[in-house]
């Protein structure tokens, strides 16, 4: 590399690539300097610092204020400026990738299925690569290599091989932007999505307004024939969807957000945003849902805390004086409680917190989890044996056979 090709190229790299020159020529004497220290050997007080002229591209090596000269030396010179080159080179196009990405955290993208890392999906997106995070999929979708995949842009870190772009088809608002893509009312601002609950793989409840009373916002959603939900659940690999028609009224919005179940009364608390709520003895089951999934999810979709009630249980605590606000699920029906709580990975015989710690770390943090994986996926967790992952499978089927 001659002298004033080295300008020239770092002039090149502060228009093309936003580095600045200054930086540049630091970088290239710092790397000139160890790499002559290699050549020569100085006294500990001394140091050796190397000088690249800004207008001639000549790089001259010091010992103090004295010069070094030595045949070596402009060979040496050349090749570490070249590496530094390739080197910033590659730092560039990283904060190039890195800065891009940052400004797209909460969009969807879409990519291609590369390979399988230890429950991590590897995406090619082309300039990089992503991945998602087994706890950011779905429990119910399978992918193979090759396949087209669109998630959302969940974080972008800042690693030393590079930007890690992290994907999630978990989050809530992976939900949220696929409703924004699909219903040009919602990106246009018309219909605004009020909020979002979500039980992955299984159900997701979203409740919709609409800013114009010409336009109605489920019927915006459902689209014609339902063909904008039906594309948003086969995205979803039939997870299902309940559109609910947002209300400042609370008791509409509740009584939305159960929906199918009917409510027959309802009592509000408005200071602790808790509500009692009595159905039919035949509505409890639909109230309550498989596994309280109905009842979890509107609870969080109008962000109240909802205690069901039989209308037998109800009219006896009224004969019985006792206070519904204290009264809590378990529901008695026939005889037989039914948990609004969800029962968890704490609830498996013989699971102590070192082995539920290390159940989650793996991503195994739900009963369904467990029970739909194989012997061999458990055998990964620390500590399981063969014996004891098939006995973790069939006690977590058992707990959710009993639940529903």
């Amino acid at each position: 590399m001659e002298s004033g090709d080295l300008i020239g190229i770092l002039e090149q790299l502060e228009r093309d690539k936003g580095i600045d020159k200054k930086i540049l020529i630091e970088a290239v004497e710092a790397a000139v300097a160890s790499a002559a220290k290699k050549l020569w050997t100085v006294d500990k007080e001394e140091e050796i610092r190397a000088v690249l002229d800004a207008t001639t591209g000549t790089i001259t090596a010091y010992v103090g204020n004295e010069e070094i000269r030595s045949s070596e030396f402009g060979r040496i010179a050349a090749q570490t400026a070249k590496q530094v080159i390739i080197q910033k080179i590659r730092e560039a196009e990283k904060d190039v990738v890195f800065t891009e990405y940052c400004a797209r955290v909460g969009e969807i993208i879409s990519g291609g299925v590369y390979r399988f890392e230890k429950g991590n999906i590897i995406i090619d997106l082309g300039k990089t690569e992503a991945y998602i995070p087994k706890k950011e999929q779905s429990p119910k979708e399978e992918f193979r290599q090759g396949d087209r995949i669109r998630a959302y842009v969940l974080d972008v870190k800042k690693e030393n091989r590079g930007p890690q772009v992290v994907l999630s088809r978990a989050h809530p608002n992976f939900v949220k932007r696929l409703f924004e893509l699909e219903v040009p009312e919602i990106y246009e601002g018309i219909v605004e999505i009020k909020s979002i609950s979500r039980n992955v793989g299984e159900r997701t409840k979203i409740s919709v307004y609409s800013k114009d009373e010409k336009v109605d916002c489920v019927g915006a959603c459902v689209g014609m024939r339902g063909s904008r939900v039906k594309n948003i659940v086969t995205e979803l690999h039939g997870e299902k969807i309940d559109i609910v028609r947002y209300s400042s009224d609370i008791k509409e919005y509740v009584q939305a957000a159960l929906s199918p179940a009917e409510i027959s009364q309802i009592q509000l608390d408005f200071e602790d945003k808790k509500a009692n709520i009595i159905v039919a003895d035949d509505q409890l089951s639909l109230a309550i849902g498989k596994r309280g999934q109905n009842v979890r999810l509107a609870s969080k979709l109008v962000g109240w805390e909802l205690n069901l009630f039989s209308m037998d249980q109800w009219n006896q605590m009224q004969e019985e004086g006792e206070d519904a606000a204290e009264v809590m699920a378990p529901i008695e029906k026939n005889g037989v409680k039914e948990e609004i709580e969800e029962i968890t990975i704490a609830d498996l015989p013989g699971v102590g917190k070192k082995m539920i710690d290390q159940l989650q770390e793996a991503a195994f943090d739900t009963l369904d989890k467990i029970a739909d994986a194989t012997p061999e996926e458990l055998m990964k967790v620390k500590g399981l044996g063969k014996t004891k992952a098939e006995k973790l499978i069939s006690e977590a089927k058992t707990l959710l056979e009993q639940c529903e």
